[in-house]
């Protein structure tokens, strides 16, 4: 296997994912756009205005999940979605370690896995994932394995590969040809050498075959911590080519066999407020001097502009998600402990808003979920969103949302 940066996956182009055509807004926009091609490198730049033409907003449809009632309704800590073509949801619940199963109206129709060793058994399994072909794949690293249900009831097969005791958070990536990437160690890189391990994505084919191995998408960006700073964002596309962004601009390259999509908005960056930027620095050095007492702030002073946008999603129809960066607001730290040096009576939160771009660059619009919904593992599909919301008692549930716009 050959090992290589930023590979194009696919044999086709991202744009050859048909963009869904969208019902939610009360009429078509036609937003201010520029294109142009720099070399292979198309831009598609949205100078204002978008086709939805008004703010969008989640509307709940079905909710799975209970306080009280039959176990296979009580979830511990969901970890991971993935949704079929049927709109069969399945729930990967990382304190349980198994996958619940629900039709599209939230009915149970199985559970899959369980801890343990065995064919169909996990061991600090997570993530999930959906092949083309219906089937279900679960990383599995404590067993060294993807393990493989379906497509039809009662199939199970064992994928296996290197885990080298390497677990993420990040989500378990396919692609629309039937391929699996899974983070693996490279251990042909000496720690020693000051480099330490790095991680790559082994490539599976759709027999669990290893066909690759490529690098991880990465950024000369600096590595010292600190407030507000851009880090580079990366994710994979369901065409199979990695889509990136360093977020101190608002550009977003989606890699293509004929070269690189480059997509842009012209916005102004969001303000750091002077109340968030010292709550900021001050939470930067009571968590240092925990380690070392004598740590003093250096280098540059926080920014006064935060970055472009946080983190970047694709959904089941090639879509572009953008979670983009939000003016903060303090609240009280119902939590603070005045006793531990590092607990701040206050918090800053930023409200969640994304920006949703067909696969071809066309800006649709904003989408703001409802708050206590959390899209870092949700799931999307054209005017529908998949999302893990917790209420007032830490009950977590997987909600069933449609994109509408306001007026729609």
């Amino acid at each position: 296997m050959s090992t290589r940066p930023m590979v194009l996956l696919a044999a086709t182009t991202a744009c050859a994912l048909a963009a869904c055509g969208t019902d939610t807004g009360p009429t078509a926009a036609t937003p201010d756009v520029v294109t142009e091609t720099i070399g292979d490198t198309t831009v598609v730049r949205t100078i204002s205005g978008s086709v939805w033409g008004a703010e969008a907003t989640l509307v709940p449809e079905v909710s799975i999940g209970e306080l009280d009632g039959p176990e296979e309704y009580l979830f511990g800590w969901i970890f991971s979605l993935a949704v079929d073509d049927e709109r069969n949801v399945y729930v990967f619940d990382y304190q349980a370690q198994h996958v619940g199963v629900f039709d599209a109206g939230g009915n149970h129709l199985e559970t899959l896995g369980g801890e343990g060793e065995g064919p169909g058994e996990f061991k600090r399994a997570e993530a999930i994932a959906m092949l083309p072909d219906g089937r279900l794949v679960v990383r599995n690293p404590g067993n060294q394995r993807v393990e493989v249900f379906g497509p039809e009831p009662g199939q199970n097969e064992q994928w296996r590969y290197p885990a080298g005791g390497l677990h993420t958070f990040r989500q378990l990536y396919t692609d629309m040809h039937g391929r699996t990437l899974v983070p693996i160690v490279d251990r042909s890189r000496d720690p020693s050498s000051g480099g330490g391990l790095v991680t790559q994505l082994l490539v599976l084919g759709p027999d669990g075959t290893p066909v690759d191995t490529l690098a991880q998408p990465s950024h000369p960006s600096p590595t010292a911590v600190r407030p507000f700073r851009p880090r580079f964002q990366w994710t994979f596309h369901p065409s199979g080519h990695f889509l990136t962004g360093m977020p101190s601009e608002y550009r977003i390259d989606l890699a293509r066999d004929d070269g690189v999509l480059r997509i842009e908005r012209a916005v102004d960056p969001v303000p750091v407020l002077d109340e968030e930027r010292a709550h900021a620095r001050e939470q930067m050095v009571r968590s240092r001097r925990e380690t070392d007492p004598n740590w003093s702030w250096s280098g540059p002073p926080v920014p006064r502009h935060k970055p472009f946008f946080r983190s970047l999603r694709t959904g089941r129809d090639g879509r572009i998600w953008v979670r983009v960066s939000t003016e903060g607001y303090p609240v009280e730290n119902e939590d603070h402990d005045p006793a531990d040096p590092s607990s701040m009576p206050v918090i800053w939160r930023e409200p969640v808003r994304y920006d949703v771009f067909e696969p071809d660059g066309t800006y649709l619009g904003v989408v703001v979920p409802p708050d206590g919904t959390t899209l870092s593992t949700a799931v999307f599909d054209g005017d529908y969103v998949w999302a893990v919301t917790e209420d007032e008692l830490e009950v977590e549930r997987v909600v069933r949302f449609r994109i509408v716009v306001a007026g729609g």
